[in-house]
């Protein structure tokens, strides 16, 4: 029985597994499809300027080999000066498109290297949905990592540097960018050296693919300086983060374009301040459980002062005056890619996102702990950058699809759903007698039917009108002269639609007029509409409202109870949100009914007709909402 039991609660997560799986495969089969638009259109192409150079280096490198391609001197270009290819580009692109055709032709795929070329953005945009996917979940959750995937896989901002026959860096680099990423947010999470050297390893392919990594090598110090700030140090992020900067920083310096840069420019300077810094504060807490109280923090204080304040000047002073130069030269400013980013590029990259963005950052800020300081900061430093370069949208791309996602999966999380009609159909399938017989206005006698599986007095069909105006008249009489009807129709409970807690307009009181004009017409000895009304003609659901309404079935079936209900602070007590209005008769008592379920939000209200032999025993609730 146990095993069985184990077996019956392990289907939903298999099912919500195979659905993540199905989702995310299609995740990455739009955007590989939705990239091949230049390919289908012409043919399998390079196209675009850079992407050629590319594609001749990657041509050499496969027909040559490694070794060769490092130490390549392309005397093709920059005639008479010629070029060393090897320690001037980031291989990451050439190596990952030569490995790929290599591992096709070991398996006897042939294909040629231009193919691979062309198709390996693509590829590559299902690759970085996945690590979306991935970061978003331990970000928030697997529904929005799923949200983000759908987003990074169509968003224009990516699609326009990943189609297929644009040989170049940020087609991978994007992929690496986030799943980078995502292993420090893993690190963090966990303070796993595992994680940590798997973060260095996915660092050092992003190092070697584009010049981009200046970005995670400043974001990821910048976190830890904020939780630092924050007071949420810890030894997670002290492992996490000494580990990343001394292998990550030994890697990277491995590739040749690369070489001293880490310990040279001023794009790197953060990271090792933080480092300093990190020891200093990891020292700081050795010494707090070995000096007194005062000591510690007098000597905290001027500690962290002074090292923040010396690494915070040394980095603001090496990376303006680097700026400034890179700025200033001409060259590169006339580079359209380098330009100021206008508002209509915002809209045209990210579209909807733009606007849902925000929301997405809120939640988490909201909601913050470690991680979320990281995607906070990582939105908050893309969109300035974003805003200095058009090239750069394409860094913030991935944050917007993240944070959007998490948007709209709080959103779908929180939308209420209103679930009370099934919910009192179940209810009386389950807790009544098969053969009980169940008086509401007609509107509902399908549903009781089909959903309750119980017998009904009047339904859609509405082919006997006299039949539906003896309801009526019950509805739109007192308790006791509807309690006669109810006792001469074999009625066991009514059902009545209530929306004065939700403010729901189609529920019985706004039907009421209704089944009292049709009453009327069998009945107008008895029943006369101009009794609900009041001496002016309205109908008013308050103090003034007609004393027949205050006392009327229908009203005190809906009603009852409602007087000890304050909905909110600005309203008092029995405010009814559908009138609009404080209800005039809050001291409800049953003589003949009791109540018998009320749904979650009031919606369905269901009453048990008393027998002769126990309707003087005052009423009980089974069920309250």
């Amino acid at each position: 029985r146990e095993s069985f039991l184990t077996l019956r609660l392990s289907y939903p997560s298999r099912w919500q597994s195979l659905l993540s799986f199905c989702i995310l495969f299609l995740a990455c089969l739009a955007g590989f499809s939705s990239r091949l638009f230049a390919v289908i259109r012409f043919e399998s192409i390079i196209h675009e300027f850079d992407p050629w150079f590319n594609y001749r280096s990657t041509h050499h490198l496969t027909t040559n080999g490694f070794y060769e391609f490092l130490n390549w001197f392309d005397e093709r270009a920059w005639y008479p000066l010629g070029r060393i290819v090897g320690g001037t580009v980031y291989p990451g692109l050439m190596v990952t498109a030569g490995l790929i055709h290599y591992v096709l032709n070991l398996l006897h795929i042939t294909v040629h290297i231009r193919d691979v070329c062309v198709f390996l953005a693509p590829v590559f945009s299902g690759l970085t949905a996945i690590s979306t996917f991935l970061l978003t979940r331990e970000l928030w959750n697997q529904g929005a990592g799923l949200l983000a995937a759908c987003f990074i896989a169509i968003v224009p901002g990516y699609i326009s540097r990943s189609v297929a026959g644009s040989f170049d860096n940020e087609g991978i680099a994007i992929f690496a960018l986030q799943f980078t990423y995502y292993l420090w947010v893993k690190s963090v999470k966990t303070g796993s050296v595992f994680w940590t050297i798997g973060c260095c390893l996915s660092y050092f392919y992003m190092v070697s693919a584009w010049g981009g990594y200046v970005f995670i090598i400043n974001l990821i110090p910048l976190h830890v300086f904020v939780l630092l700030l924050m007071q949420r140090y810890s030894r997670r992020v002290y492992i996490a983060y000494s580990t990343f900067y001394i292998v990550g920083l030994i890697l990277s310096m491995q590739i040749p374009f690369v070489g001293f840069q880490p310990i040279r420019t001023s794009e790197h300077m953060a990271a090792a301040g933080v480092f300093a810094l990190l020891q200093a504060y990891a020292f700081l807490q050795y010494l707090k459980d070995r000096l007194t109280r005062q000591e510690f923090q007098t000597l905290f204080f001027l500690g962290v002062s002074l090292a923040a304040g010396v690494v915070f000047l040394t980095v603001i002073y090496l990376t303006y005056t680097g700026f400034y130069a890179k700025i200033h030269i001409p060259i590169i400013a006339s580079v359209s890619e380098h330009q100021p980013t206008t508002w209509v590029s915002f809209f045209f990259d990210l579209h909807i996102l733009v606007c849902t963005f925000p929301a997405g950052l809120w939640f988490c800020i909201k909601n913050i702990n470690d991680e979320r300081v990281f995607v906070a900061l990582y939105a908050i430093s893309a969109v300035y950058f974003a805003g200095v370069m058009v090239r750069l949208m394409l860094t913030l791309t991935p944050v917007v699809c993240m944070l959007s996602a998490v948007a709209f999966s709080s959103v779908f999380e929180t939308r209420n759903i209103l679930d009370d009609f099934r919910e009192a159909y179940y209810w009386l399938r389950q807790n009544t007698d098969e053969h009980a017989r169940v008086m509401s206005w007609w509107d509902y006698g399908y549903q009781i039917a089909g959903m309750a599986n119980r017998t009904t007095l009047v339904d859609n069909n509405t082919w006997n009108n006299s039949h539906i105006a003896l309801v009526g008249k019950a509805m739109s009489s007192n308790e006791s002269a509807a309690y006669k009807i109810m006792r001469s129709l074999d009625v066991d409970y009514v059902l009545i639609i209530f929306g004065g807690v939700i403010g729901y307009s189609g529920d019985d009181i706004n039907k009421f007029l209704w089944m009292v004009r049709i009453a009327e017409g069998e009945h107008p000895k008895d029943i006369r509409e101009s009794d609900y009304f009041t001496p002016q003609g309205e109908f008013r659901v308050d103090k003034a409202g007609s004393p027949t309404l205050l006392n009327c079935l229908m009203y005190k079936m809906s009603y009852y109870r409602f007087g000890e209900m304050q909905l909110d602070f600005r309203t008092p007590p029995g405010f009814d949100r559908t009138r609009n209005a404080e209800i005039g008769n809050k001291d409800i008592k049953f003589k003949h009914l009791e109540e018998a379920f009320t749904s979650e939000h009031w919606l369905v209200r269901i009453y048990k007709v008393k027998n002769l032999d126990n309707r003087d025993e005052g009423t009980s609730r089974t069920s309250s909402s």
